[in-house]
């Protein structure tokens, strides 16, 4: 690159972010550069997850005792009781320990409290058994083939634990950018050293490598660099040579021994030296070998909020992730603020709040008063065209400290469907400080949870057997006070999920009652439990005839690996579920599954991003269509309000 002549031009803020983009452009930086690696799992803590990560096995993977006992047969003991007790024999009960794979033939455990042995061989038991009672069934915990992390999330302990419970040991992330940190100046000594006269503790890489860490960089710092252009340029040639952004801190302004400007011009192209901010005027941002290098400010605040304003988006777009958003709030500034015109003006602030309003208060402007950014609660930005701010005046302050995680939390309450699993997904990545907390608690569950204010979002899909219609009806019944949108979220298929092949043939529920086909059913007030008990009746089936009617699962998936391991022959679910674990599937109908909004929570931003999704996003279209068994001919319509 050539050189050219180097002043301190106070370029607008915008205008420097833009030459800097630009010049970034120019090297490549930012454009797939992250290499995608595979890891262990166990050396994967605090990495950044190159793509989502799916259970191979399901936890547990296989149906295990939960209780020191004994493993029975349940029917055995459907008379037991304690005027007239059971007596069981060899090869009617295997005494089994918390955690030991129930013995075949067996499907429930008694604990040992409640077992009298009359002999080695023989026990007496005065209370009946249920169908898997102190039994932890597959897939418990999870089920294979379901989201156990989104693409994009930091790693953490406990995800490296769920990770290996259900077979992943390997998983692909994206190499962090390589940063180092290189402060300058000959009067900088280390820390534990005696300051004299003259002399500054360097603490300022300690603090600059500790955000880059923060915000996903492979950081370090190195000894200081004295006041020195050939010293200086040797390590900016090293630095260059062995990381992907080199960021200099101290010598970017126009004093005697400030040599970081002419050293970075004769060796590559300064792109932008000094930005109208406040404090952080004299930035240099400059490209050296297509490496990119940043000459931050000696004062620790003007380095610390001149590197957040330039090198953050860097490291973010290195690994190819969205910069997350800055969360902000509204406040009341407690006292007026003079600020300098032409200017944009980065003020730290503490945060109170009276009653329902946060106040806003200074808390020092200095930049190099350290503890001002210790104490702030938030940063007000004043931009170059205000001369302040007045008492009492309303201003959006973005926050330093991250409120309760529960206030960034989607809470969905209702029926089960793998598109949450999507949704989860998608919803980290656009903002990734989101989750969604769901219950399945069926449709029913979910009703009551909207008419009891516990959630943004519940899922339904409840047949009106007189109407033929969907949902409405009961939204009617139950919610009749509450101002709500009933939402498209998808049709889908419904049927009985059989083994591979279907090797016993099942063609319908009159097969399961004759041929006393073991079933798997979904608990009460669950949609697909309505459907089911709707077939039924109108096939004159009594359930009673249905083996396993009452033995009772929460999620389609639950239902899928309970047929996939064997434990049951079939049970009605939707057809993703079969698809994920690789079942076949016998269709019965299609259905309307719907999310009840309350108008309440329809301006929230959780809501609003899924609410895009679901209207505007053909991606996330794409990858709910290859899941199977799904039409969203009316996705985000509103199919009612009230």
């Amino acid at each position: 690159m050539k050189n050219r002549n180097i002043f301190v031009k106070n370029h607008p803020l915008a205008e420097a972010k833009e030459l800097w983009l630009q010049a970034l452009e120019g090297i490549g930086f930012g454009s797939n550069m992250a290499a995608i690696q595979s890891i262990p799992v166990d050396k994967s803590l605090g990495y950044r997850l190159a793509e989502p990560v799916f259970a191979i096995h399901s936890s547990p993977s296989y149906n295990a005792a939960a209780m020191d006992g004994i493993a029975v047969h349940f029917a055995d003991l459907a008379q037991a009781s304690e005027a007239s007790p059971v007596h069981l024999g060899k090869g009617k009960f295997m005494p089994v320990n918390t955690g030991n794979a129930l013995p075949e033939g067996f499907d429930a455990v008694v604990m040992i409290e409640d077992v009298h042995y009359v002999s080695d061989e023989e026990v007496e038991l005065a209370i009946p058994a249920t169908p898997w009672q102190h039994v932890r069934t597959i897939g418990e915990d999870i089920v294979a083939t379901e989201l156990i992390l989104p693409e994009g999330h930091k790693v953490r302990p406990i995800d490296q634990g769920a990770m290996l419970a259900t077979g992943v040991t390997t998983i692909k992330v994206r190499r962090p950018p390589k940063i180092q940190v290189i402060p300058t100046g000959s009067e900088l000594i280390q820390p534990g050293q005696a300051a004299k006269p003259g002399q500054i503790i360097e603490f300022n890489s300690r603090i600059l490598a500790g955000y880059l860490t923060d915000w996903g960089a492979e950081a370090s710092g190195s000894a200081p660099v004295i006041d020195d252009p050939e010293h200086l340029r040797k390590a900016i040639k090293k630095g260059v040579q062995e990381n992907d952004i080199v960021v200099l801190n101290a010598g970017a302004s126009a004093g005697t021994r400030d040599y970081t400007s002419s050293v970075l011009a004769e060796l590559g192209e300064v792109i932008v030296h000094g930005v109208a901010i406040k404090p952080g005027k004299p930035v240099i941002l400059a490209i050296v070998d297509n490496t990119p290098v940043i000459g931050l400010p000696g004062y620790p605040v003007s380095a610390i909020l001149t590197m957040r304003l330039f090198v953050r988006d860097m490291v973010y777009a290195f690994m190819n992730l969205d910069t997350p958003k800055a969360e902000m709030i509204e406040a009341l500034m407690s006292r007026p603020l003079a600020s300098s015109m032409g200017v944009d003006e980065y003020v730290r602030v503490t945060l109170g709040q009276v009653d329902n309003t946060f106040m806003a208060t200074p808390s020092g402007k200095g930049a190099g008063a350290v503890m001002s950014l210790v104490r702030a609660d938030g940063l007000l930005t004043i931009p170059a065209g205000s001369e302040g701010i007045g008492a009492g005046e309303k201003v959006q302050i973005e926050l330093l400290r991250p409120r309760q995680e529960i206030e960034s939390t989607l809470v969905f309450i209702g029926s089960h469907d793998n598109i949450l699993d999507v949704i989860a997904n998608q919803l980290y990545k656009q903002r990734p400080a989101t989750r969604i907390s769901s219950a399945h608690v069926g449709s029913m569950g979910g009703i009551m949870a909207i008419r009891r204010g516990e959630a943004h979002l519940a899922g339904t899909h409840l047949l009106d057997e007189e109407s033929g219609e969907y949902n409405i009806s009961y939204i009617k019944r139950f919610l009749a006070d509450v101002p709500l949108q009933l939402i498209n979220l998808c049709y889908r298929e419904q049927g009985l999920i059989v083994q591979k092949g279907n090797p016993l043939g099942i063609k319908g529920f009159a097969d399961i009652a004759e041929r006393k086909l073991s079933f798997i059913n979904r608990q009460n007030g669950a949609g697909t439990r309505l459907l089911t008990d709707k077939i039924l009746r109108d096939l004159d089936i009594d359930p009673g005839s249905i083996q396993g009617y009452s033995h009772e699962e929460y999620t389609h998936m639950s239902v899928a690996a309970a047929i996939a391991g064997g434990s049951v022959d079939t049970g009605m679910g939707i057809r993703a579920a079969a698809v994920a674990l690789n079942l076949d599937f016998v269709p019965v109908t299609e259905e309307r599954y719907d999310l009840i909004l309350p108008l309440k929570f329809r301006e929230d931003n959780k809501v609003g991003i899924v609410l895009d999704l679901l209207r505007n996003d053909r991606n996330f279209h794409e990858k709910v269509l290859s899941l199977g068994g799904y039409d969203l001919r009316d996705c985000g319509k509103v199919m009612y309000e009230q």
